[in-house]
């Protein structure tokens, strides 16, 4: 396995596990999640001046645990 796979999936693993461990709050708004998608998305698409491959897969794997969480929140917490 390639270090940027190892830190892909650490990342993944480590965001998704926080995400989960944050919407337990009684403070949780999952408006805040969404956004803060968002802004990785924009974060991501700024790599103008080449932060490296370990960077990016950093930053991939949160992005893609932010869309699990997501999309398992949607499923779990459906609008009326």
């Amino acid at each position: 396995m390639s270090i940027e796979q190892q830190v892909l999936e650490e990342e993944y693993t480590l965001m998704l596990e926080l995400l989960t461990e944050r919407s337990s709050a009684s403070s949780f708004d999952v408006e805040d999640i969404e956004q803060e998608y968002n802004y990785l998305l924009v974060y991501q698409g700024q790599d103008w001046g080449g932060r490296g491959e370990i960077k990016n897969a950093e930053i991939q794997g949160h992005i893609w645990a932010y869309e699990v969480f997501l999309k398992r929140w949607r499923e779990n917490n459906p609008k009326d």
